[in-house]
């Protein structure tokens, strides 16, 4: 199983160089088309990805020539594949779907989760680490998804659907928190995607800059009471 899973990451680590140029879902791939959406993260924010890549690798890597064998890292292994599978399929669905896209991510996070759950205690920068932190980067960009989501098919203003996304990523987030131990790197990414939003929001809504910055101070106190 360690194989599969560092190919999993090569895979999901080579999905961005094979569709080159992807920067978000474009407006008129919506019903009603998405500009500048208040739920959508500051550009900047996307730049964990790089980070996040290189630390599931090297965690992949370092599994497979260092612990092959060993049980803790076991469990974690089959959803953490599952996730980074699907991850690699995502960014071709996104090109022509991001309802297709929706449905893809959230079955990425509840995977990433189950591995975040699973992943050992021992050895936490190489397993439990580099998971936390995509599992919360996945937190958040589930939930804009959703938003996206909402407001682009006309089911909801884009104030409203950024609330609800919002909301969700902070139900979420402290649910997560208070069932896993161990996990400020989960934290971090999350919290540096709400303050995307908060920035992102500094000459569009308030009540999104607000909520959002409230939701991201509340996960770092719910992530300092676990320590």
């Amino acid at each position: 199983m360690a194989v599969v899973v560092l190919l999993a990451a090569l895979a999901f680590v080579a999905s961005p160089f094979l569709v080159p140029g992807f920067g978000g879902f474009e407006p008129n791939q919506f019903p009603v088309p998405q500009d500048d959406p208040p739920v959508q993260p500051a550009g900047y924010a996307f730049a964990i990805w790089g980070v996040i890549y290189a630390w599931l690798l090297a965690g992949a890597l370092f599994g497979l020539f260092l612990r092959a064998d060993a049980v803790d890292w076991q469990p974690m292994r089959g959803p953490l594949a599952l996730s980074m599978g699907l991850g690699a399929a995502w960014l071709p669905v996104a090109l022509i779907s991001p309802l297709g896209a929706t449905v893809l991510i959230w079955a990425m996070l509840v995977a990433a989760l189950m591995a975040l759950r699973a992943a050992p205690v021992l050895d936490r920068w190489w397993g439990r680490a580099p998971v936390a932190l995509y599992a919360g980067w996945l937190t958040a960009a589930s939930s804009v998804s959703i938003g996206l989501v909402l407001a682009g098919y006309g089911l909801s203003g884009q104030v409203p659907a950024a609330v609800i996304a919002l909301l969700i990523a902070l139900g979420i987030g402290l649910f997560v928190l208070r069932r896993v131990p161990d996990i400020a790197e989960y934290a971090v990414a999350l919290v540096w995607a709400l303050v995307a939003v908060v920035v992102a929001n500094l000459t569009q809504s308030l009540t999104v800059l607000v909520l959002a910055g409230a939701a991201a101070a509340i996960i770092a106190i719910a992530a300092l009471a676990r320590r």
